[in-house]
């Protein structure tokens, strides 16, 4: 990323979003003028303040708060702890013009989004927070929530790149696990089965199935975490929930099957309470490798 890649962004950008008119939205006002008025939506505030927030220049700020005073958008009063400063606050008058302003800008980020196709939507509004995750040097955070349309092939998807990527294995284990996913998505019971996908930025990044081995069982699989995703905590949150919900389904033990050389899950089973029981060395998905099944009593 250079420079001038930025820079073509923000002209592109801005000109999307007609940001470079001089009136808003087609009306009376600038778009500095309607930040004065959002800053003011959420209750009084000192000209000091507004000045500082949005990095105003005081005497833009004082032009523009008496344009407001004028039509009769603000209040103006001296602050109850300092005569000297200034608390600005909106009118009804001031609030009216806000709210059609509002209204205003949902209909037109409306009409932009119905020209994205409703699949690229999710990634259009992460990638959105992952530019301002990134220039603000934020943390990123993550949520958990059940597959939703479009997950399942997900899973198998990136399984498969994954596995192919950082252990070698052939599409046969593509295969194991759109097995899997599809046994899950046709005959899960959900009160004793379940699934979850981590988002990162509005986009799916790990994932995790609770599903029934037998009637005093249950088996984990499919954990997985991007490489993007790691580091968050994201795989002991995933093996956290989904050995709290065979608790609460009933089970009194539950199982896995892992290979010997993901040390990192590995590392999370343990943490989580699970040992291993059982391994064998075997030829399969193009690799040799050690299988291995970890267990934990509930």
């Amino acid at each position: 990323m250079t420079v001038a890649d930025v820079r073509a962004f923000n002209r592109f950008y801005t000109g999307v979003i007609g940001i470079l008119d001089n009136a808003y939205l087609d009306s009376p006002y600038s778009l500095t003028e309607v930040r004065v008025l959002f800053e003011l939506s959420t209750g009084t505030a000192e000209t000091a303040a507004l000045r500082t927030g949005l990095g105003l220049d005081a005497g833009y700020l004082s032009r523009i708060l008496a344009r407001f005073d004028r039509e009769g958008l603000i209040t103006r009063a001296a602050s109850p702890g300092d005569a000297r400063r200034q608390v600005v606050g909106l009118t009804d008058a001031g609030r009216a013009v806000l709210t059609d302003l509002d209204a205003r800008s949902n209909a037109e980020i409306g009409a932009l989004l119905d020209r994205v196709p409703p699949a690229d939507r999710t990634a259009l509004v992460g990638a959105m927070r992952r530019i301002r995750r990134l220039l603000t040097g934020a943390d990123r955070a993550y949520l958990l929530r059940p597959p939703r349309p479009g997950d399942l092939g997900w899973v198998v998807h990136r399984h498969g790149v994954r596995y192919a990527e950082e252990h070698g294995y052939d599409w046969t284990f593509e295969a194991l696990v759109a097995r899997v996913v599809a046994d899950y998505a046709e005959h899960h019971d959900p009160h004793r089965e379940a699934a979850w996908i981590a988002e990162v930025d509005g986009e799916p990044a790990g994932s995790i199935f609770c599903v029934r081995a037998s009637e005093d069982t249950a088996q984990l699989r499919l954990l997985l975490v991007e490489p993007q995703a790691r580091g968050l905590g994201i795989g002991k949150r995933l093996v956290e929930e989904c050995v709290r919900f065979a608790r609460r389904a009933g089970y009194r033990r539950i199982v896995l099957e892992t290979v010997s050389d993901v040390a990192v899950a590995q590392g999370i089973y343990r943490r989580a309470g699970f040992t291993p029981v059982a391994e064998r060395p075997v030829r399969k998905w193009g690799a040799d490798v050690v299988e291995e099944t970890w267990a934990l009593d509930l």
